[in-house]
Order: structure tokens, then sequence, then C-alpha cells
């Protein structure tokens, strides 16, 4: 593990697994992870229908998010522009098969993270999200 204190946040669908796309999430369990110490459940984030990623990066003004206060996010599929935008908040968003948001989290923590989905770019509205 770390030698650093990290919030870990794992995108979530209605019935608790981990959500299948990161920009389009407006649910997520945020981890509390202390060095050397396993991770615990610290809160969950219910994000208006206009406060996913998706939404907040292209809009005026997406200076702060919930989810640019967590080290690293959690989802099954992520496109390049939510990877990017998060990256520039110095947030790292990994993708896993891994449909239990515990044990997504030990398994980053482990290095042991079952890769992610391909991104459908098509389904989410591609780049430039054809608004």
């Amino acid at each position: 593990m770390s030698d650093a204190r990290r919030l870990i946040a794992v995108a979530v669908d209605r019935e608790g697994k981990v959500a299948g796309h990161a920009g389009r999430a407006h649910r997520w369990q945020v981890f509390d992870v202390w060095p050397d110490e396993a991770p615990e459940f610290a809160y969950a984030l219910e994000l208006a229908e206009h406060a996913c990623l998706h939404e907040w990066h292209v809009c005026d003004f997406p200076e702060r998010h919930p989810l640019h206060s967590v080290d690293v996010a959690i989802a099954a599929s992520a496109g390049d522009g939510v990877i990017r935008r998060l990256g520039e908040r110095g947030v790292s968003l990994v993708t896993t098969g891994e449909p239990d948001p515990a044990k997504a989290v030990k398994g980053y923590l482990a290095g042991t993270l079952p890769e992610g989905l391909p991104h459908d770019e098509h389904s989410c509205g591609g780049e430039g999200h054809q608004h």
C-alpha cells in the first residue's frame, strides 16, 4: 500500500455494482484508505443529472466537482476525455471488470484489479458529447 492516506471513489449502478460508464455515473461510493489498513467505506455521492462527469467537464465553469477531491476513481469503462480531465485535477481513473466496489478497491490496492471494459464512444455521444 501507499504511505499516504487516499480517497478512492467507485462508480456504482442502482444495484450497487461497479457502474459501466464513469462519465455517466451519478452514484459513487468513496473509500477511505489509510496506510497499512483495510479500505473503509466513507461516504456516498449522489450527483444531480447535470453533475455527471460528462456534463460537468464540458460546462462553462468546470472548476470544482466532488470527484476532483478524490485520488483515484474506478469504473467499468471510461472515455479518454473523462480520464484526461480527471487527470488534470490529479485524479487517476482506472477501469475494471470487477463488479463489487469493495473488491475493486482492494484489487486496485493490491495491483490485481481485473481489466476494464472497452469504452463505447457511440453510446455516450463521443468526445464532443453531441449536445
